[in-house]
């Protein structure tokens, strides 16, 4: 009776140490006695003790940093450029046999990757096309995953750090370009008003009280300002003096 107790209670802890949970984002993957015997996973599983072995892998996405990395550009610019990638396990048994540690890796690669792909460019380049950049170093970096079993979903790169100097000539450039567009605005501002004058003075040339009526309207705008000296303009001086003799040459 007492034996049949301890086959029971022993059986049952040998029952209770095989037993494993694995968690809806994990997968597990067993080995028999050193061979792989596939994947289980996700929730309750069993292992049989001393013969298999459990190594679970996390298929969450991870959001790893790319570390700082001095490139020199295309165009013999030295620049500072961090990124960061983000991955997930698509195969857990790959993950597991085909590499040792796959964010190791991952992150390894990613740096190898963003000094080769964005030395290609020019920093003009690297600054106006970024999401084709990104999209070209994901594609790179995802290439070399795809036998560890791993999928890369996005590359960004999140800053780009420029020498002093050169932040000083980019200010000073768009600057000047910003001084360009605004003479060009200026210029095109005269060249409208110098039409709109010229349509005006063809207009008044054929009715030449109109001319009259604007000296009217405006003597009577300088009036309301309150000035204490008003200039008559020549040609209404001559208007003037017509009407006068005009008046006399009716007496």
């Amino acid at each position: 009776m007492d034996i049949s107790i301890i086959l029971i209670g022993a059986l049952i802890v040998i029952i209770a140490s095989g037993l494993r949970v694995v968690k809806q984002y994990e997968r597990g993957v067993i080995f028999f006695l050193g061979k792989c015997k596939g994947v289980r996973g996700p929730g309750l599983i069993f292992v049989v003790p001393i013969f298999e072995t459990i190594t679970k892998v996390t298929m969450r996405t991870v959001t790893m940093a790319i570390p700082s990395q001095k490139i020199i550009t295309k165009d013999n610019v030295s620049i500072d450029i961090a990124a960061v990638a983000y991955y997930h396990v698509v195969d857990p048994e790959k993950s597991v046999l085909s590499i040792e540690d796959v964010f190791s890796a991952v992150n390894q690669i990613s740096q190898t990757t963003v000094r080769n792909v964005v030395g290609q460019f020019q920093l003009d380049q690297l600054l106006s096309q970024t999401v084709d950049i990104n999209l070209q170093i994901k594609n790179v970096i995802d290439s070399h995953t795809e036998p560890w079993g791993a999928e890369v979903t996005a590359v960004e790169i999140k800053d780009i750090t420029l020498p002093d100097n050169m932040q000083r000539a980019m200010a000073k450039e768009a600057e000047a370009e910003r001084e360009r567009r605004a003479k060009i605005v200026a210029a095109e501002g005269e060249f409208q008003a110098a039409e709109k004058l010229g349509q005006a003075a063809d207009l008044i040339s054929k009715h030449p009280v109109a001319l009259q009526l604007r000296t009217l309207q405006t003597m009577a705008e300088i009036s309301v300002e309150k000035n204490s000296t008003i200039i008559f303009p020549a040609q209404f001086m001559t208007t003037v003096a017509e009407a006068v003799k005009m008046i006399k040459g009716d007496n």
